[in-house]
């Protein structure tokens, strides 16, 4: 008689301005969430920080706090899958697990210095064709290096084999094992600018540009594979298997089932971030998009084109934190909604910089079009608005790129809660917008990919099959007033640069 199955994953969703523990039943819907918001740090103009420790502290307490929340038994849980935060990077020891240094933040632009002069050292078009990537201070590889030669003895530590480093999920895999594992997946790797994602290895020549030791490194796995077992210690004697693991946007794109060439997924968190599924030959943009992993399994890697925007559901933050003209990030639906036209005020939310099609690291962010007439509404409307008009940035490129129209994109994340924002989404870029079921599809594709790694699910067809749409929303903006809209969007994004 074969053993049933066990009926729970936990999916551990480290973002970059909270971390979530989820535990999914064995049908994938959520049974509990225990959430705990993470600090930023910003020493100097430009520079994001993250305290790793807290990190790992959270990620610990979150998870037995949805165990006992949920009631129950730990021995029921099949598998742990992890999503997290790309190209945030931490350097540690060896032997300790101790940071050298602060997590430093995908949004950190410390090392546009140093991206300049790899860029004028002729270095781009390599960099390209090895990662699918342009050189910008986003992705790790700099972070590192910025890390190594400017921390107290790193670099003699680095060099005598003493240090590790990782992005976030290979931080909380090694401390989580204690000790035994350190691993990525594909996915993460793809987004530190060291990977060669053609060859499907770490490169030699990269390493010796950025000058980081390859002993640094962690193994690269399938998003499905044996990550490794948690410590006795940790969860009350039970020992779980890590069997998923991917960054945040590609764990999204498989909990949306974007699984065939041409599917097209945007996530709306604290930054906007869309792929288009190209099937399993690497292509580059010639339109400034990236090129990407989208997933690896069974040894075979899909490719992604993706377009990452640096700021979204953070200009809301924005708006209700830094500068308090809301209570509540759900009172910008009602306040957008009430006004009838943004009377040509434009939020252009450049506060790190400029991602796709533009990457201008240098580019912050400005308001225009503000008179006596304009309302805290407006401004309101305008941080909303200015999510359609980046993602319409994105899909022009996209689809130059692929040589075909985008006809649906499949949108996740917290402000797709949001009825106009996904309406505003698809006036602005003429395609039909479909929202899930379940929005949180970030966690929902790290339990899926723990579930097959446990048996859980037979194949991707699985997850194919359970996906299903909640809304839809279709173009109905007048073509002229649309471009006229978007006009005016290009105008002030001229003006910030």
């Amino acid at each position: 008689m074969n053993k049933p199955q066990k009926p729970y994953i936990l999916t551990i969703d480290q973002g970059t301005t909270s971390t979530r523990a989820i535990l999914f039943s064995k049908d994938m819907e959520i049974i509990d969430v225990a959430q705990k918001e993470l600090e930023l740090f910003y020493p100097e103009n430009g520079w994001v920080e993250q305290d790793a420790m807290m990190i790992w502290s959270d990620t610990v307490q979150l998870c037995q706090d949805v165990v006992k929340k949920a009631e129950i038994d730990l021995f029921d849980i099949a598998a742990i899958g992890i999503t997290n935060q790309r190209e945030t990077v931490i350097v540690w020891d060896k032997k300790t697990g101790k940071p050298l240094y602060n997590a430093i933040v995908w949004q950190d632009r410390r090392t546009a210095d140093m991206c300049r002069s790899l860029a004028e050292a002729g270095h781009e078009d390599m960099i390209r064709e090895k990662t699918g990537l342009l050189i910008d201070p986003y992705f790790s590889a700099t972070k590192i290096k910025w890390i190594l030669d400017n921390v107290d003895k790193a670099r003699d530590k680095a060099n005598a084999g003493n240090l590790l480093c990782g992005t976030i999920d290979a931080f909380l895999i090694w401390h989580l094992t204690g000790g035994k594992s350190h691993a990525t997946d594909a996915t993460n790797a793809s987004r530190t600018q060291l990977y060669n994602i053609v060859e499907d290895k770490w490169d030699d020549e990269l390493l010796e540009l950025f000058d980081i030791p390859a002993s640094m490194l962690p193994e690269v796995k399938d998003n499905v594979a044996d990550f490794g077992t948690t410590t006795h210690a940790l969860f009350g004697g039970h020992d779980l298997k890590i069997t998923g693991v991917a960054g945040d946007q590609q764990a999204a794109f498989i909990g949306q089932a974007c699984f065939s060439p041409g599917m097209v997924k945007s996530t709306y968190g604290t930054g906007c971030f869309a792929l288009m599924n190209i099937g399993t030959t690497f292509k580059s943009s010639e339109h400034r998009m990236l090129t990407t992993i989208g997933y690896r399994l069974n040894g075979r890697i899909t490719y992604a084109f993706e377009g990452s925007i640096f700021i979204a559901g953070a200009a809301v933050q924005w708006l209700r934190d830094g500068i308090g003209i809301i209570d509540h990030a759900a009172e910008s639906e009602n306040m957008a909604q009430d006004l009838e036209h943004n009377d040509d005020v434009y939020l252009v939310p450049a506060f790190t910089g400029l991602g796709a099609p533009h990457w201008d690291p240098e580019a912050r962010g400005i308001i225009t079009g503000i008179t006596r007439n304009t309302t805290r509404s407006h401004l309101v409307r305008a941080a909303l608005e200015a999510q359609a008009y980046q993602t319409e940035d994105l899909l022009e490129a996209m689809a130059k790129d692929a040589g075909q129209p985008i006809a649906e994109l499949r949108v996740d994340g917290g402000m797709v809660a949001n009825n106009w924002v996904c309406q505003f989404l698809a006036d602005i870029t003429g395609v039909r917008v479909k929202r899930p079921h379940i929005i949180e599809t970030t966690a929902l594709g790290a339990g899926y990919l723990a579930g097959l790694g446990v048996g859980l699910f037979d194949s991707i067809d699985d997850i194919t099959n359970a996906w299903s749409e909640e809304a839809r929303f279709e173009p109905k903006m007048d073509e002229e007033y649309r471009q006229n809209l978007y006009q005016g969007w290009k105008t002030a994004l001229q003006r910030c640069r």
